[in-house]
This record gives structure tokens, C-alpha cells and sequence, in this order.
């Protein structure tokens, strides 16, 4: 029997902050974490900014042994699900069965084997980790925080680019809703910071080259918007169903209420350009909410600070909420820390339940200007009091991929 299904624990490593109380602290300040990459020499590339996350130490996390036969991207999914157990009070029980772990990411650990490979080039493959060929594949994070916890449910990755965390959100929503598990961990990991993968996109013009300031870089819907900025993150949350909330006495921070999935079938890297896909995964995710468009009070929206992406999404949700579109919030949180790729989604969820929780819509920075075409009632430059009865948040992807997540007030 289908279950209503609650966000209960949050787990958080973002250039905003460390933890939910630092996630959420940072993101009410309208805190700008964008900064000049100090990761690599960068002064071949024409982008040279990026969301880092910085002071992260595993160790608090991972035995010794652990730590030294995992990579940053293992690593950041074990600590966002530790800190989202701790965060919901839950202690895990090895050797469970019923509870799952879904968990995106666009580009796995694509960078530990960039890393290795210039190992290679220089030493030869004696020299190359051992763990290498269990460490790249984008499953080795849910796969790791399987082992660690001692976990047996479903436990499932995907690689759907930007879309990848909310993805995963609305899978785990689903399977817990429908019985699959009784519990399961679900978000995003990005850890993209390395010279060729950060090239691979500066070659294809897709990122700001904003680079004498660098906490401006990042402008969703701003009329001078030059591309999207690369970041660092993981979210994971925990979602359990209605009756083990109740039965543990925890206070959720919101219902997950509907999820949307489709395809532009067009394009590698541009939206189409009358946002029909886009507006169709919206009105897939209202439909399964059983909630019409006029309830929305907020729409996170995944404004990318890209040319072509954020009058395309303006133009989506006013083809799915018509003259209701002028009575919605919209917030952009990639101004404050770039878009950490398939990540993304996941801590935007991640403010969407605290948002909601807390009746407050953090701040849209860098938006000085409304481009052509972006046309929306955007949340100011400081933290909103709203209280919202329904949320909704988008996240789209190269390849035509939109993803969209509502979530209701519990």
C-alpha cells in the first residue's frame, strides 16, 4: 500500500556550507561562495572561477583504513549520509533489508581517474591506486555507503547530468512511497574540480568568464549572465514513510508530494526553446502532487545563469501556471555557490524542505537586471518570510533532461 513520504534528515557539503545549520545559515545570507579556483592552474582557460568546498575533512567520517582506499566523491557521499542520519536522529541497522540508497551524479568519479592517470603518465601503471577501476563508476558512492552502514536494500546510481539528484529524489520517493523500501537515502554528489574535466566544459563556452569577480560570476536570469559556474557538492536526504514518522516522533521537514520526468529530444546542450518538455515535467509533477498550478507559493527554479536556459524556463512556468506565474516566488540559489552538476538538484531540494519548514525563501543574489525573457516575480536579495504550502523545483540537464519535484508542507 503506497504511503505518504516525509524529508526527515539532511545531509549537506556545499560551498555554502557544511551541515544543514551551515547550509541553511549560508544560504538565508545570501552567502556568495563563488571564488578564483585555487585547485589547479587555470590560467589556460578561459573560465577560471568555481563553488569549491572548502575545510571538508573525511576523517571524522572514515576509519583510516576507509579513508585511504576511497576518493573525494566516495568520500562526500559517506559524510552527507552521515550527517543525514545524525541530522534526523536515525540510526541505521546493518543488515537491513528494507531500506534503499538512490544517489546521482553527472560525472561519478571521473576525476580520481584524471588524477590517476596522470600518475600513470608519469610513473606507469604500477604506481596507479589500486581501487582505481572500483572508485570511477558512478555507483562506487551509493555502493560505499552501503558498506559502510552495512545497508541490503535497493541501491541504485544514475548519471543524468544536471538532473541527476532530483532524479534520484523522485526514484527513492516513489520506491518508498509504493513499498519498495521502507526507507531510503536520496540526493546527489558532484566532485568535478580537476583541470580536464573543469576544461571539458570551458572548451565548449558553457561557463562564466567572469573572472575578475568571482562571487558575481554566477547571475540566474541577470541581463548580463555569461554562463553557468562550476561547482563541488553532495546532499543526501532521508526519507521515511508518514507512519514511521509518527511512530519515531520526528518532526519532518517536508512531504514529497510529486515527481516529473522527461526529455526536449533535441539537443546535447540546448533547451528548446519553447520550454514544452520542461513545462510538461512540471505538470507530470503537479499531476501526481493531485495539485494544480494556483497552489504553488514558491518555485525553486534551476536558473543556470546560462544564456539560453533561463529565459527557456521563465517561458516553461508560465505555459504550467499561467497569470498565477506573477503570484509565485521565484528563487535561484546558483548565484550564491555555481552549479555543482548533478548535485544540484539535491541541495535544492534540500532548501525547498527548509524553506517550507521554516516559512522563509532564501535570497536571489546577483540578479540586478532581468534578462529578455525572464519575466518572473524573483525572490529579492535578501531572505523572504513566506509561508508556503507548496514547492516546487526544477532541474534541467544536457542531453534534454527535466526533472521537476513538488513538495507540500507537512
Amino acid at each position: 500500500m503506497s504511503s505518504k513520504v516525509f524529508i526527515t534528515g539532511i545531509g549537506a557539503l556545499t560551498p555554502i556550507g557544511i551541515g544543514r545549520p551551515s547550509l541553511w545559515n549560508g544560504a538565508l545570507a545570501g552567502k556568495r561562495s563563488v571564488q578564483a579556483v585555487d585547485r589547479f592552474d587555470t590560467s589556460s582557460f578561459r573560465s577560471r572561477v568555481a563553488g569549491q568546498v572548502n575545510g571538508f575533512d573525511a576523517a571524522p567520517f572514515l576509519g583510516r583504513k576507509e579513508t585511504q582506499r576511497t576518493e573525494r566523491f566516495s568520500q562526500f557521499s559517506i559524510a552527507a549520509a552521515q550527517m543525514a542520519f545524525d541530522d534526523a536522529e536515525y540510526a541505521p541497522r546493518s543488515g537491513d533489508a528494507d531500506f534503499g540508497i538512490w544517489i546521482g551524479s553527472a560525472l561519478g568519479g571521473v576525476v580520481y581517474a584524471e588524477q590517476q592517470y596522470d600518475i600513470y603518465a608519469k610513473r606507469g601503471l604500477r604506481a596507479v591506486h589500486p581501487m582505481l577501476a572500483l572508485s570511477v563508476f558512478g555507483a562506487a558512492s551509493c555502493c560505499n555507503v552501503a558498506i559502510h552502514f552495512g545497508l541490503h536494500g535497493p541501491t541504485v546510481s544514475n548519471s543524468n547530468s544536471c538532473a541527476a539528484g532530483a532524479v534520484a529524489i523522485g526514484d527513492a520517493f516513489r520506491a518508498v512511497r509504493d513499498g519498495v523500501c521502507k526507507a531510503a537515502l536520496a540526493g546527489g554528489v558532484e566532485a568535478p574540480l580537476a583541470p580536464l574535466t573543469f576544461g571539458a566544459f570551458d572548451i565548449i563556452r558553457s561557463m562564466s568568464t567572469r573572472n575578475d569577480d568571482p562571487a558575481g560570476a554566477s547571475r540566474p536570469f541577470d541581463a548580463h549572465r555569461d554562463g553557468f559556474v562550476m561547482a563541488e557538492a553532495a546532499c543526501l536526504l532521508l526519507l521515511e514513510r508518514e507512519e514511521d514518522v509518527v511512530e519515531r516522533g520526528v518532526t519532518p521537514y517536508a512531504e514529497i508530494a510529486g515527481y516529473g520526468l522527461t526529455n526536449d529530444g533535441q539537443h546535447m546542450t540546448a533547451p528548446r526553446q519553447d520550454g514544452r518538455e520542461a513545462a510538461r515535467a512540471m505538470s507530470k509533477a503537479l499531476r501526481e502532487a493531485q495539485a494544480d498550478p494556483t497552489e504553488l507559493d514558491h518555485i525553486n527554479s534551476h536558473g543556470s545563469s546560462t544564456p539560453l536556459n533561463d529565459p527557456t524556463e521563465s517561458k516553461a512556468i508560465r505555459s504550467v501556471a499561467g497569470t498565477h506565474s506573477d503570484r509565485i516566488l521565484i528563487s535561484a540559489i546558483k548565484g550564491m555557490m555555481g552549479h555543482a552538476l548533478g548535485a544540484t538538484g539535491a541541495v535544492e531540494a534540500a532548501l525547498c524542505a527548509l524553506s517550507i519548514k521554516e516559512s522563509m525563501v532564501v535570497p536571489t543574489v546577483n540578479l540586478e537586471q532581468p534578462g529578455d525573457g525572464c519575466d518572473l516575480t524573483y525572490a529579492p536579495p535578501r531572505a523572504t518570510p513566506l509561508r508556503q504550502r507548496l514547492v516546487m523545483s526544477n532541474s534541467f540537464g544536457f542531453g534534454g533532461l527535466n526533472a521537476a519535484l513538488v513538495f507540500r508542507a507537512a
